[in-house]
């Protein structure tokens, strides 16, 4: 019997695949616990309409990081901060504060997480800094830290 997996299976396969399995196991185990489904022609249609869906979907993502990659590479963000005579900061510039500023300069929403900083930012001085936007897209920006 063929079966459209719902969840990752042990030994059988991963969500999604559909595997051929016996009827009994099928019958008692997999369709009970809600493991799977059986492939008819309507869920495979509808597995497959999902597919073409969810690949639709990334590909609109990727474009819309790809064009805010571009507005973003080589651009400066500048932050004023307070501190000491020799350069240190009173506070450290963090993933989060440039997230905010990038969403405050450009407009565009940049998860902090998507920040690379080397650290956070305890001195004053220019720093490159990568934003991934996607998982082949990012882009690299210059963060300028002045007293």
């Amino acid at each position: 019997m063929k079966i459209l997996l719902l969840e990752d299976v042990r030994a059988q396969g991963k969500k999604g695949e559909i595997i051929d399995v016996s009827d009994g196991y099928a019958r008692n185990y997999l369709i009970p616990r809600k493991l799977g489904v059986e492939a008819s022609a309507q869920i495979l249609s509808e597995y497959k309409n999902k597919k073409a869906s969810e690949a639709h979907k990334k590909a609109e993502d990727k474009k819309n990081a790809e064009s805010c990659a571009a507005l973003l590479e080589g651009k400066t963000v500048v932050f004023h901060t307070t501190g000491g005579s020799d350069g240190r900061l009173y506070a450290a510039v963090t993933n989060a504060d440039l997230s905010d500023k990038i969403k405050e300069t450009f407009g565009i929403d940049v998860d902090r997480r998507k920040i690379m900083l080397p650290g956070n930012i305890k001195t004053v001085g220019e720093y490159d800094v990568t934003v991934r936007l996607f998982p082949e897209v990012s882009a690299k920006i210059k963060v300028k830290v002045e007293n």
